[in-house]
């Protein structure tokens, strides 16, 4: 996801979102992000949910590549999100 964002010329912005991917407390505030990097907060936010929207997509694809059955997927990342939790 990160390549996509440096493609584009967007590193630092990546950089900065990558923190609220999972967990928003433990990035730096929206509004602060928004200042530092000259965008208004709603495109941070707009942002941010597209990333997560992404990287659910992308780790979905991950977890199907190790399963035979594809209808098993749901189950695992539940199970994975548990064991991370």
């Amino acid at each position: 996801m990160r390549e996509q964002f440096c493609e584009a010329g967007k590193a630092e912005l990546f950089d900065r979102l990558r923190p609220h991917l999972l967990n928003d407390e433990l990035g730096t505030p929206y509004a602060q992000i928004a200042a530092e990097l000259n965008m208004s907060l709603a495109a941070v936010k707009v942002t941010v949910h597209r990333l997560r929207r992404r990287y659910g997509e992308v780790l979905r694809d991950e977890v199907a590549q190790t399963l035979s059955d594809q209808a098993d997927v749901t189950s695992e990342l539940r199970h994975l999100i548990a064991s991370l939790s």
